[in-house]
């Protein structure tokens, strides 16, 4: 195990105190938030909010958690302050992802109440949840509820949660997007903006972290003016090694290969202003993740003791699994990303583009109970992903008529992502000849999928008088998808889908005095028809069918809400309710790692020898539902400035969705309509005994649409004081709470009681924000919490039959494991950071 030793912490240490004088002499601008004070001068300044004024830029350390320093975002196209938005807003400044050293994407959830982000276990994307529905991206494709934003184009979670380094800000907005960026997405969006080159001053920084699960992390960036005022260039790198998940392996055969993720990634950025009125950007980053992983599995007399114990026991605690094979991934991303912004009368036209690629490579085991000792079968997979995306727009600078602000556009996004399965199955011969492996079939399974969306939008800002403005935006989506599964000596073309949407926004805000703001707001969304992967059963059902292929989904939100700045900007007071209704929306229910979900027949094709074979055997898949789905929820934020020293800041949300005589798929064996508690999976005869033609059961239910907790809260607080001229110390905590949460209503083992978690940071910095040395704690108190648990696990295998051997049958053998995901192990570590010149 690669625990980082007391002489490695010693080390980091002595390379922090090594640094020349001259870099801790200047101010810490990568540190400092996007704050009027810190925007690029070269930038446009727009008339529809205060234009920045320069002045000095406010230290880094003092400006994170404070309510008067004002944060400008881009949620509505346009630089503006953060209560100015008519809507919910929370802004992940660059200082904040630093004070709470923040490596991985995911960790942005734990200062986000309501935000639940998640990578797949196979590698091939990521997972987004908001305001009370979940997302799936096995089950959604390229259709999610949350849509990502890198440098204002489009890019999947995958790409995005991945480590984080040389950030400038992320947005996370809440609520209906689609008529002002990118794609439609009914929950939210989340923008991430890199550090831009700087046309005027040369600076950089330098950030490591060592910690004593294993980790080492050291980012850093460089910028240089190559011709002062006109060209700027910027250079970006991250190298991190860590222990991934720490869940290691039982089994003696392999006793000794720790889990592992090695990620390497770097960042070149060009900025080009030639004349005043035309801006040119560019980026290319590439970033290459290797992982080893084993899957977390707990005994499943743990948590019902009615059942066999296992061969050994095993803890949600211990941090253990009993695969023999561990998950080996290999991601490969570059990103190409560039704008160009002209400037004339007052106007100025935007061209946005992006182009990036996925080359994903993964080895799976499939003995999730380890039912086979010394032996395991899996399917390996390779994808390989294109999109890419085109944006023109046009907005004004300066308001027409002294009252309008709009903005209009176009948007194309193509997208490619051909994959291909390696699926293994090992054969058996029956018990009477010893029982041994006779054989293992392979069978390959490719995907060949297409997506384009085009898009015209514009939106339309009146203001009336000094205090009140109203404004509407209309997007009409023109969507065409295709796609083929092709298996041996069959191709399955799916349903190809062309569909078109007018989807719409509009609000109204009202400024009471220039402390107090109220607003409404009211939006549509829409997701395109999906057809959901991984039943690749050669004789699908129409019941099956309906569970696979799903029409669009469309909902409207209703929302209120006021914004409020006191004590001359010490306090900050927002709060807003929200109703929304979804018809039609993509239902799946939970699972780890591949498994849980509804038993089903899958009729396995496989060709041994020139002869093929249909197998019928129980299968085990999230089929997706369309259902109607009504949630409602309030959303809340209070910052204080208690004197010099103290801020404190506190984000609540609660959002309760619930599915209301939804149709789902459901494991219904005794055929009451009622989804089964399942403990052991049942033999092929019994499913088709139940099921018939049919090959699966369905349900209707009235329950929760999320499987995350309804309520989330985080508290920030921050004390410092100086203790010499140069130096300050401090003091710094962030607590998460997480309610009670249910997940799988058919699974009464996995519902989560509430818990809090506590991160803790303190140390030494130059109060201009110079530079930083700090010792942390995350998960401060070692909290463990089963966040999701399976049905005992699973192992499908074939038995040749007597008397020819020519046929095989189809065998499921339940374990007495169940597959676990829990919170993060507890860490501490050391954390150093420079920086000189301009971010």
């Amino acid at each position: 195990m690669r625990t980082l030793s007391s002489n490695a912490l010693i080390g980091v240490s002595l390379i922090a105190l090594a640094m020349p004088a001259s870099v801790m002499a200047q101010a810490d601008t990568a540190a400092v938030p996007a704050t009027a004070s810190s925007v690029d001068p070269a930038a446009p300044v727009t008339t529809g909010a205060t234009a920045p004024v320069p002045q000095a830029a406010a230290p880094a350390a003092a400006q994170a958690l404070s309510p008067d320093s004002d944060i400008i975002v881009t949620a509505r196209r346009r630089e503006e302050s953060i209560q100015d938005v008519p809507a919910v807003v929370n802004a992940v400044t660059a200082a904040e992802v630093a004070k709470l050293n923040l490596r991985d994407f995911q960790e942005v959830s734990t200062i986000v109440p309501g935000l639940s982000l998640s990578s797949n276990s196979n590698g091939t994307g990521g997972n987004a949840q908001l305001r009370g529905v979940n997302f799936d991206i096995n089950a959604s494709g390229q259709n999610p509820t949350v849509e990502f934003y890198q440098n204002d184009a489009p890019i999947t979670a995958g790409v995005v949660l991945q480590q984080l380094y040389d950030i400038g800000q992320i947005e996370v907005l809440r609520g209906p997007q689609g008529t002002l960026r990118g794609r439609a997405s009914p929950s939210g969006s989340i923008t991430v903006t890199t550090r831009k080159p700087d046309l005027y001053k040369a600076g950089g920084y330098t950030n490591l972290t060592g910690n004593t699960i294993g980790t080492l992390n050291f980012n850093g960036g460089l910028g240089v003016p190559i011709i002062e005022g006109i060209a700027a260039i910027r250079v970006a790198g991250l190298i991190n090694e860590d222990e991934g998940n720490r869940v290691k392996t039982v089994n003696p055969r392999i006793d000794g290969r720790d889990p592992y993720t090695r990620t390497y990634s770097g960042r070149v950025s060009a900025l080009v202003t030639p004349f005043d009125a035309l801006r040119l950007e560019g980026s290319f980053q590439r970033l290459d993740r290797r992982s080893r992983q084993f899957d977390q599995v707990e005994s499943f007399n743990q948590v019902n003791p009615g059942v066999a114990a296992s061969p050994i026991t095993i803890r949600a605690e211990d941090r253990l699994s009993s695969q023999e094979t561990p998950r080996t991934i290999h991601q490969k991303y570059d990103i190409y990303n560039g704008r160009a912004e002209l400037a004339l009368g007052g106007q100025r036209l935007i061209y946005q583009f992006q182009h990036y690629t996925q080359l994903i490579d993964s080895n799976l085991g499939q003995d999730y109970g380890n039912v086979f000792p010394n032996y395991d079968y899996g399917y390996f997979s390779g994808t390989n992903v294109k999109s890419t995306s085109h944006e023109l727009r046009l907005q004004n600078e300066e308001r027409v008529f002294g009252a309008f602000d709009y903005v209009l556009g176009v948007f194309d996004n193509k997208n490619s992502s051909p994959s291909d399965l390696l699926i293994t199955t090992p054969v058996f011969l029956p018990a009477a000849l010893g029982g041994g492996l006779a054989a293992t079939v392979t069978t390959p399974v490719g995907r060949r999928g297409k997506t384009h969306e085009q898009s015209v939008f514009g939106n339309l800002t009146a203001h009336i008088g000094q205090s009140t403005e109203v404004s509407g935006g209309l997007r009409y989506i023109d969507y065409q998808s295709s796609g083929t599964l092709i298996q041996p000596g069959v191709v399955l073309p799916d349903p190809s889908i062309k569909d078109n949407k007018l989807i719409y926004s509009a609000s109204i805000k009202h400024n009471f005095t220039r402390e107090f703001m109220v607003y409404a707001s009211t939006g549509s969304s829409y997701r395109a028809a999906i057809n959901a992967i991984g039943d690749f059963s050669v004789r699908r059902s129409a019941l099956e069918n309906s569970f696979i292929n799903l029409p669009p989904e469309t909902s409207k939100s209703y929302e209120a809400g006021f914004k409020t700045t006191l004590m001359d900007g010490k306090l900050r007071f927002n709060a807003s309710a929200f109703h929304q209704k979804f018809d039609n929306f993509v239902f799946r229910s939970p699972g780890v790692n591949g498994q849980s979900g509804v038993y089903y027949i899958n009729y396995n094709q496989t060709t041994n020898a020139g002869v093929t074979t249909v197998t019928p055997q129980v299968g085990q898949f999230n089929f997706v539902a369309a259902v109607p789905v009504t949630v409602n929820g309030v959303e809340g934020e209070l910052a204080f400035d208690v004197g010099s020293r103290l801020k404190l800041n506190l984000i609540s949300s609660y959002a309760l969705g619930k599915i209301k005589n939804g149709t789902i798929p459901c494991n219904d064996l005794n055929g009451d309509g009622i989804p089964d508690v399942t403990v052991s999976a049942p033999s092929v005869a019994q499913l088709a005994a139940r099921v018939g033609a049919n090959n699966l059961s369905s349900c209707t239910v009235t329950q929760r649409s999320s499987f995350q907790p309804p309520l989330s809260a985080t508290l920030q607080a921050e004390y410092g004081m100086p203790v010499t001229d140069g130096t300050d110390v401090y003091i710094r905590g962030l607590a998460s709470y997480f309610g009670k949460s249910q997940s799988d209503p058919s699974n009464i083992y996995d519902n989560v009681k509430q818990y809090a978690m506590v991160n803790l940071f303190a140390g030494i910095r130059d109060p201009n924000g110079n530079w930083e040395i700090s010792l942390f704690a995350k998960n401060l108190f070692d909290t463990v919490r089963v966040l999701s648990r399976t049905d005992p696990l699973s192992s499908t295998y074939q038995v040749l039959q007597p008397p020819t051997f020519r046929s095989a049958a189809a065998v499921t053998t339940t374990s007495t494991y169940t597959g676990i995901t829990t919170t993060p192990p507890r860490e501490f570590g050391l954390n150093a950071r420079f920086s000189f010149g301009s971010h």
